[in-house]
Protein backbone atom coordinates (compact mmCIF):
# COMPACT_ATOMS: atom_id res chain seq x y z
CA UNK A 1 0.00 0.00 0.00
CA UNK A 2 1.35 3.43 -0.96
CA UNK A 3 1.11 5.99 1.83
CA UNK A 4 1.94 9.67 1.35
CA UNK A 5 3.07 11.32 4.57
CA UNK A 6 2.26 15.03 4.33
CA UNK A 7 4.29 17.21 6.70
CA UNK A 8 5.70 20.64 7.46
CA UNK A 9 3.28 23.39 6.59
CA UNK A 10 3.23 27.18 6.72
CA UNK A 11 2.39 27.54 10.42
CA UNK A 12 4.72 28.16 13.35
CA UNK A 13 4.34 24.45 14.20
CA UNK A 14 6.27 23.40 11.07
CA UNK A 15 9.19 21.79 12.91
CA UNK A 16 6.89 19.84 15.24
CA UNK A 17 5.11 18.47 12.18
CA UNK A 18 8.37 17.29 10.61
CA UNK A 19 9.39 15.53 13.84
CA UNK A 20 6.01 13.79 13.99
CA UNK A 21 6.27 12.74 10.35
CA UNK A 22 9.69 11.18 10.90
CA UNK A 23 8.20 9.12 13.70
CA UNK A 24 5.24 8.02 11.56
CA UNK A 25 7.57 6.97 8.73
CA UNK A 26 9.66 4.96 11.16
CA UNK A 27 6.54 3.35 12.63
CA UNK A 28 4.90 2.29 9.35
CA UNK A 29 5.76 -1.36 8.66
CA UNK A 30 7.96 -1.41 5.49
CA UNK A 31 6.61 -4.89 4.72
CA UNK A 32 3.12 -3.41 4.40
CA UNK A 33 3.65 0.16 3.20
CA UNK A 34 5.57 2.01 0.51
CA UNK A 35 5.96 5.62 1.62
CA UNK A 36 6.03 8.86 -0.32
CA UNK A 37 6.94 12.07 1.48
CA UNK A 38 5.40 15.45 0.74
CA UNK A 39 6.79 18.43 2.64
CA UNK A 40 5.18 21.86 2.62
CA UNK A 41 7.81 24.54 3.27
CA UNK A 42 7.21 27.58 5.49
CA UNK A 43 6.78 29.69 2.34
CA UNK A 44 4.01 27.38 1.13
CA UNK A 45 5.97 25.55 -1.57
CA UNK A 46 5.47 21.80 -1.87
CA UNK A 47 8.35 19.33 -2.11
CA UNK A 48 7.42 15.94 -3.54
CA UNK A 49 9.63 12.96 -3.00
CA UNK A 50 9.27 9.17 -3.04
CA UNK A 51 11.25 6.31 -1.53
CA UNK A 52 12.83 8.48 1.16
CA UNK A 53 11.90 6.63 4.34
CA UNK A 54 15.46 6.18 5.62
CA UNK A 55 16.59 9.64 4.55
CA UNK A 56 13.69 11.40 6.22
CA UNK A 57 13.89 9.39 9.42
CA UNK A 58 17.57 10.33 9.69
CA UNK A 59 16.86 13.96 8.82
CA UNK A 60 18.85 13.72 5.56
CA UNK A 61 15.98 13.91 3.06
CA UNK A 62 16.72 15.58 -0.27
CA UNK A 63 14.27 17.39 -2.50
CA UNK A 64 13.16 15.73 -5.71
CA UNK A 65 10.80 18.39 -7.00
CA UNK A 66 9.66 21.78 -5.75
CA UNK A 67 6.49 23.44 -6.94
CA UNK A 68 4.02 26.06 -5.82
CA UNK A 69 0.40 25.34 -4.97
CA UNK A 70 -2.08 25.28 -6.56
CA UNK A 71 -0.89 23.18 -9.45
CA UNK A 72 -2.34 20.25 -11.34
CA UNK A 73 0.53 17.94 -10.41
CA UNK A 74 -0.18 18.05 -6.69
CA UNK A 75 -3.65 16.45 -6.81
CA UNK A 76 -2.33 14.08 -9.48
CA UNK A 77 0.58 13.02 -7.28
CA UNK A 78 -1.62 12.58 -4.22
CA UNK A 79 -4.23 10.71 -6.22
CA UNK A 80 -1.53 8.20 -7.15
CA UNK A 81 -1.28 6.89 -3.58
CA UNK A 82 -3.66 4.68 -1.62
CA UNK A 83 -3.92 6.94 1.42
CA UNK A 84 -2.51 10.25 2.63
CA UNK A 85 -1.35 10.68 6.23
CA UNK A 86 -1.44 14.45 6.87
CA UNK A 87 0.79 15.29 9.82
CA UNK A 88 0.26 19.04 9.76
CA UNK A 89 -0.38 21.35 12.69
CA UNK A 90 -2.06 24.73 12.78
CA UNK A 91 -3.31 26.93 9.93
CA UNK A 92 -3.01 25.76 6.32
CA UNK A 93 -2.92 22.11 7.29
CA UNK A 94 -5.04 21.25 10.30
CA UNK A 95 -7.84 23.71 9.60
CA UNK A 96 -9.60 22.01 6.67
CA UNK A 97 -7.62 23.65 3.87
CA UNK A 98 -5.45 20.63 3.00
CA UNK A 99 -8.36 18.30 3.74
CA UNK A 100 -10.31 20.15 1.04
CA UNK A 101 -7.46 19.62 -1.43
CA UNK A 102 -7.44 15.90 -0.61
CA UNK A 103 -11.20 15.74 -1.13
CA UNK A 104 -10.73 17.33 -4.56
CA UNK A 105 -7.99 14.82 -5.34
CA UNK A 106 -10.37 12.01 -4.38
CA UNK A 107 -7.81 10.26 -2.19
CA UNK A 108 -8.41 8.67 1.24
CA UNK A 109 -6.74 10.53 4.10
CA UNK A 110 -6.24 10.05 7.81
CA UNK A 111 -8.08 12.22 10.30
CA UNK A 112 -10.98 14.64 10.41
CA UNK A 113 -12.59 15.99 7.26
CA UNK A 114 -13.04 19.60 6.17
CA UNK A 115 -15.84 20.40 8.60
CA UNK A 116 -14.36 18.77 11.69
CA UNK A 117 -10.91 20.18 11.00
CA UNK A 118 -12.13 23.76 10.53
CA UNK A 119 -14.45 23.59 13.53
CA UNK A 120 -11.89 22.23 15.99
CA UNK A 121 -9.28 24.72 14.79
CA UNK A 122 -11.49 27.66 15.79
CA UNK A 123 -11.67 27.43 19.58
CA UNK A 124 -14.42 30.05 19.74
CA UNK A 125 -16.80 28.28 17.34
CA UNK A 126 -15.83 24.85 18.72
CA UNK A 127 -16.95 25.85 22.20
CA UNK A 128 -20.17 27.34 20.86
CA UNK A 129 -21.05 24.03 19.17
CA UNK A 130 -20.24 22.04 22.30
CA UNK A 131 -22.32 24.36 24.49
CA UNK A 132 -25.24 23.86 22.10
CA UNK A 133 -24.84 20.09 22.50
CA UNK A 134 -24.86 20.36 26.29
CA UNK A 135 -21.16 19.62 26.73
CA UNK A 136 -19.56 21.74 29.48
CA UNK A 137 -16.64 23.88 28.34
CA UNK A 138 -14.31 26.42 29.94
CA UNK A 139 -15.69 29.96 29.90
CA UNK A 140 -14.28 32.59 27.56
CA UNK A 141 -14.98 35.84 25.81
CA UNK A 142 -13.94 36.53 22.22
CA UNK A 143 -12.17 39.67 21.03
CA UNK A 144 -11.85 40.76 17.42
CA UNK A 145 -9.50 43.21 15.76
CA UNK A 146 -10.13 46.66 17.22
CA UNK A 147 -11.72 45.43 20.46
CA UNK A 148 -10.18 46.61 23.69
CA UNK A 149 -8.68 44.10 26.11
CA UNK A 150 -11.12 42.99 28.78
CA UNK A 151 -11.38 40.17 31.27
CA UNK A 152 -14.57 39.38 33.23
CA UNK A 153 -13.11 36.31 34.93
CA UNK A 154 -10.54 37.78 37.32
CA UNK A 155 -6.87 36.89 37.44
CA UNK A 156 -5.02 34.87 36.43
CA UNK A 157 -6.59 34.38 33.00
CA UNK A 158 -5.39 32.96 29.72
CA UNK A 159 -5.17 34.88 26.44
CA UNK A 160 -4.78 32.93 23.20
CA UNK A 161 -5.23 33.19 19.44
CA UNK A 162 -8.49 31.51 18.45
CA UNK A 163 -6.94 29.45 15.65
CA UNK A 164 -3.47 28.28 16.60
CA UNK A 165 -1.93 25.47 18.64
CA UNK A 166 1.09 24.28 20.63
CA UNK A 167 0.63 27.19 23.06
CA UNK A 168 2.00 29.62 20.46
CA UNK A 169 0.95 33.20 21.21
CA UNK A 170 -0.60 32.30 24.58
CA UNK A 171 -0.18 34.35 27.75
CA UNK A 172 -1.11 33.63 31.34
CA UNK A 173 -2.08 37.12 32.49
CA UNK A 174 -1.82 37.96 36.19
CA UNK A 175 -2.95 41.57 35.96
CA UNK A 176 -4.35 44.16 33.56
CA UNK A 177 -0.94 45.09 32.13
CA UNK A 178 -0.15 41.46 31.29
CA UNK A 179 -3.64 41.09 29.83
CA UNK A 180 -3.08 43.99 27.44
CA UNK A 181 0.32 42.67 26.39
CA UNK A 182 -1.14 39.17 25.96
CA UNK A 183 -3.98 40.42 23.78
CA UNK A 184 -1.53 42.36 21.61
CA UNK A 185 0.65 39.25 21.24
CA UNK A 186 -2.31 37.04 20.36
CA UNK A 187 -3.48 39.51 17.72
CA UNK A 188 -0.09 39.11 16.02
CA UNK A 189 -1.15 35.52 15.24
CA UNK A 190 -4.88 35.81 14.60
CA UNK A 191 -7.69 38.31 14.03
CA UNK A 192 -9.73 36.64 16.76
CA UNK A 193 -8.54 36.22 20.34
CA UNK A 194 -9.93 34.34 23.33
CA UNK A 195 -9.72 35.43 26.95
CA UNK A 196 -10.39 32.35 29.08
CA UNK A 197 -11.03 31.75 32.74
CA UNK A 198 -8.32 30.07 34.78
CA UNK A 199 -9.59 26.70 35.99
CA UNK A 200 -8.36 25.37 39.33
CA UNK A 201 -8.07 21.63 38.92
CA UNK A 202 -6.26 18.77 37.23
CA UNK A 203 -5.39 19.12 33.54
CA UNK A 204 -6.02 15.89 31.65
CA UNK A 205 -5.90 14.75 28.04
CA UNK A 206 -7.74 11.89 26.38
CA UNK A 207 -7.14 10.34 22.95
CA UNK A 208 -10.03 9.30 20.70
CA UNK A 209 -9.88 6.86 17.78
CA UNK A 210 -12.56 5.81 15.30
CA UNK A 211 -15.14 6.92 12.79
CA UNK A 212 -18.78 6.14 13.53
CA UNK A 213 -18.08 4.25 16.78
CA UNK A 214 -15.08 6.00 18.38
CA UNK A 215 -13.26 4.77 21.46
CA UNK A 216 -11.44 6.73 24.15
CA UNK A 217 -8.05 5.90 25.60
CA UNK A 218 -7.15 5.97 29.25
CA UNK A 219 -6.82 9.66 30.13
CA UNK A 220 -3.50 11.10 31.21
CA UNK A 221 -2.76 13.80 33.76
CA UNK A 222 -0.52 16.63 32.56
CA UNK A 223 2.03 17.78 35.13
CA UNK A 224 3.91 20.75 33.67
CA UNK A 225 7.29 21.56 35.19
CA UNK A 226 6.50 25.24 34.81
CA UNK A 227 3.76 27.63 35.90
CA UNK A 228 1.56 26.36 33.07
CA UNK A 229 1.62 23.99 30.10
CA UNK A 230 3.39 26.32 27.66
CA UNK A 231 5.39 25.56 24.49
CA UNK A 232 8.57 24.69 26.39
CA UNK A 233 6.69 22.39 28.77
CA UNK A 234 5.17 20.56 25.80
CA UNK A 235 8.30 20.06 23.70
CA UNK A 236 11.44 20.48 25.80
CA UNK A 237 13.00 17.40 27.35
CA UNK A 238 11.66 17.05 30.89
CA UNK A 239 9.19 19.89 30.42
CA UNK A 240 6.22 17.82 31.56
CA UNK A 241 5.22 14.52 33.09
CA UNK A 242 2.33 12.39 31.88
CA UNK A 243 0.64 10.41 34.65
CA UNK A 244 -1.49 7.49 33.41
CA UNK A 245 -4.02 6.84 34.79
CA UNK A 246 -4.64 10.35 36.16
CA UNK A 247 -4.88 10.93 39.89
CA UNK A 248 -8.61 11.57 39.83
CA UNK A 249 -11.59 9.47 41.01
CA UNK A 250 -12.72 6.62 38.75
CA UNK A 251 -16.03 8.39 38.23
CA UNK A 252 -14.19 11.45 36.93
CA UNK A 253 -12.10 9.25 34.62
CA UNK A 254 -15.25 7.79 33.09
CA UNK A 255 -16.69 11.29 32.72
CA UNK A 256 -13.52 12.47 30.95
CA UNK A 257 -13.80 9.59 28.46
CA UNK A 258 -17.51 10.26 27.96
CA UNK A 259 -16.97 13.95 27.24
CA UNK A 260 -13.98 13.23 25.00
CA UNK A 261 -16.10 10.98 22.79
CA UNK A 262 -19.03 13.41 22.97
CA UNK A 263 -16.82 16.28 21.82
CA UNK A 264 -15.39 14.13 19.01
CA UNK A 265 -18.87 13.28 17.72
CA UNK A 266 -20.33 16.77 18.19
CA UNK A 267 -17.53 18.35 16.17
CA UNK A 268 -17.90 15.90 13.27
CA UNK A 269 -14.47 14.37 13.78
CA UNK A 270 -13.29 11.06 12.36
CA UNK A 271 -10.08 9.11 12.61
CA UNK A 272 -8.30 10.66 15.54
CA UNK A 273 -8.31 13.53 18.00
CA UNK A 274 -6.88 14.48 21.37
CA UNK A 275 -9.24 16.22 23.77
CA UNK A 276 -7.92 18.52 26.51
CA UNK A 277 -10.00 18.83 29.67
CA UNK A 278 -9.93 20.04 33.27
CA UNK A 279 -11.22 18.21 36.35
CA UNK A 280 -12.17 20.52 39.21
CA UNK A 281 -11.76 19.49 42.84
CA UNK A 282 -15.54 19.05 43.13
CA UNK A 283 -15.44 16.52 40.25
CA UNK A 284 -16.81 18.76 37.52
CA UNK A 285 -15.18 18.06 34.15
CA UNK A 286 -14.80 20.80 31.52
CA UNK A 287 -13.67 20.46 27.91
CA UNK A 288 -11.08 23.03 26.87
CA UNK A 289 -9.90 22.14 23.35
CA UNK A 290 -9.88 19.39 20.73
CA UNK A 291 -6.87 18.77 18.49
CA UNK A 292 -7.57 16.89 15.25
CA UNK A 293 -3.88 16.32 14.40
CA UNK A 294 -2.02 16.08 17.71
CA UNK A 295 1.73 15.69 18.02
CA UNK A 296 2.40 12.25 16.59
CA UNK A 297 5.76 10.94 17.70
CA UNK A 298 5.79 7.63 19.54
CA UNK A 299 6.34 9.60 22.75
CA UNK A 300 3.62 12.19 22.10
CA UNK A 301 0.64 12.22 24.45
CA UNK A 302 -1.83 10.89 21.85
CA UNK A 303 0.19 7.76 21.11
CA UNK A 304 1.34 7.23 24.71
CA UNK A 305 -2.25 7.19 25.97
CA UNK A 306 -3.22 4.48 23.49
CA UNK A 307 -0.01 2.60 24.28
CA UNK A 308 -1.11 2.61 27.94
CA UNK A 309 -4.54 1.44 26.77
CA UNK A 310 -3.06 -1.60 25.01
CA UNK A 311 -2.65 -0.31 21.45
CA UNK A 312 1.05 -0.03 20.45
CA UNK A 313 2.21 2.74 18.09
CA UNK A 314 2.61 0.61 14.91
CA UNK A 315 -0.86 -0.90 15.39
CA UNK A 316 -2.28 2.57 16.02
CA UNK A 317 -0.90 3.70 12.66
CA UNK A 318 -2.39 0.61 10.98
CA UNK A 319 -5.78 1.38 12.51
CA UNK A 320 -5.69 5.00 11.34
CA UNK A 321 -4.96 3.90 7.78
CA UNK A 322 -7.87 1.42 7.97
CA UNK A 323 -10.21 4.15 9.21
CA UNK A 324 -9.19 6.45 6.35
CA UNK A 325 -9.94 3.74 3.78
CA UNK A 326 -13.22 2.83 5.49
CA UNK A 327 -14.49 6.41 5.42
CA UNK A 328 -13.47 6.89 1.80
CA UNK A 329 -15.26 3.72 0.74
CA UNK A 330 -18.36 4.65 2.75
CA UNK A 331 -18.57 8.11 1.19
CA UNK A 332 -18.11 6.78 -2.33
CA UNK A 333 -21.66 5.48 -2.11
CA UNK A 334 -23.14 8.96 -1.66
CA UNK A 335 -24.80 10.83 -4.52
CA UNK A 336 -23.61 14.43 -4.86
Amino acid sequence: MRVAVLMGGRSSEHDISVASARSVLAGLDPERYETVTVEIARDGRWELEGGARAALVSGQASVAETLPVPTASVPATLAGVDVVFPILHGPFGEDGTVQGLLELAGVPYVGAGVMGSALAMDKDVFKAVLRDRGIPVTRNITLRTGDRAENPFGYPAFVKPARLGSSVGITKAHDEAELERGVALAFEHDEKVLVEEFVHGVEVECSVLGNRDPIASLPGEIVAHAEWYDYAAKYDEGGMELVVPPRIPEESTRRVQELAIGSFVASECEGMARVDLFVRKDGEVLVNELNTIPGFTATSVYAKLFEASGLPYPQLLDRLVELALERHERRRGLRF
